[in-house]
């Protein structure tokens, strides 16, 4: 066998690993539930410029207890809350979990915001505000979410007691 030709040959058999991936990938793209990637997408922009336009609306001053990103995760998770148990009383669409729970709310909550919101507060000297925030978001967005879920529980015995005597 000539050179060329030993070359030629062990380029396509290093190639040949790549193929397979490329193959592979393709075959895994081709079976993913798009409508649900699409459902997810389209509710997380509508969640994700909600939180925004909160923040425009109520703006945190350089050192102070950023109460927009605070409400917006508290809330957030109460409506997961609410949402948990909907779905687990209601037949809904299959869409309707992932668009609202993963898009709209996931969009709209933001623990990364939150993250750097402890960063800013220790860098502006406000430790202690720091401190406080970091020690109450996810207790409040833990206390949200339960009070959520017992109060829709509540809210949905009391529905269906209404509509079945």
């Amino acid at each position: 066998m000539s050179e060329s030709s030993q070359r030629t040959l062990s380029r396509r058999t290093a190639d040949a690993p790549m193929a397979a991936v490329v193959t592979r990938s393709r075959q895994v793209l081709s079976k993913q539930p798009w409508d649900v990637i699409g459902v997810v997408a389209a509710g997380g922009s509508f969640g994700a410029a909600a939180r925004y336009a909160l923040g425009v609306a109520w703006p945190t001053a350089v050192g102070s207890f950023p109460w927009a990103i605070f409400v917006v995760n508290t809330l957030g998770c109460a409506l997961i809350g609410v949402l948990m148990v909907v779905i687990e009383v209601w037949p809904v669409h299959r869409l309707f979990r992932p668009m609202l729970g993963t898009g709209v709310l996931g969009g709209f909550t933001t623990f990364s915001t939150y993250a750097v919101g402890i960063q800013e507060l220790v860098a502006a000297d406000a430790a202690h505000t720091g401190l406080i925030y970091m020690v109450a978001t996810p207790v409040a967005a833990l206390v949200a979410v339960w009070a959520a879920v017992v109060a829709t529980r509540v809210a949905m015995k009391g529905l269906h007691d209404e509509t079945h005597g």
